[in-house]
C-alpha cells in the first residue's frame, strides 16, 4: 500500500514501470511531466483508471501544462498541502522518475 509518485509522460517506461505495479489499495501522485497521464480519454487514463489506485494529480503542475479543466474524472486534485499530507498518511513511497 505505498503512495507512489510519477513525474514522468505516459511514454516514459517510469509509467509503464509505475502502472504495473501499482494495486487498487495504492495512491498515486502525478506531477511535472506525470499530469499528461490524467488527460481524460487517452489510453493512459484508462490504464490508470484500470489500476484500481487512487489519483491525485498536483494542481500547480496540472496549471503549468495547460491541462487542469482536461483531466480524468477519476483523478483527485491537490494542492502542494494535500501533497503533504499524503505523505505523512502513507508510510511507504516509491518515487518513479
Amino acid at each position: 500500500m505505498p503512495l507512489h509518485t510519477l513525474n514522468k509522460a505516459p511514454g516514459h517506461n517510469a509509467f509503464s514501470d509505475c502502472i504495473e505495479r501499482l494495486a487498487a489499495d495504492d495512491a498515486l501522485v502525478l506531477l511535472g511531466d506525470g499530469v499528461y497521464a490524467a488527460l481524460a480519454t487517452t489510453a493512459a487514463a484508462s490504464r490508470l483508471a484500470a489500476s484500481g489506485a487512487t489519483i491525485y494529480v498536483l494542481r500547480t503542475d496540472a496549471l503549468a501544462a495547460g491541462v487542469a479543466t482536461r483531466l480524468m474524472s477519476e483523478a483527485t486534485v491537490i494542492d502542494d498541502a494535500g501533497f503533504v499530507a499524503l505523505t505523512e498518511h502513507w508510510p511507504q513511497q516509491m518515487a518513479w522518475h
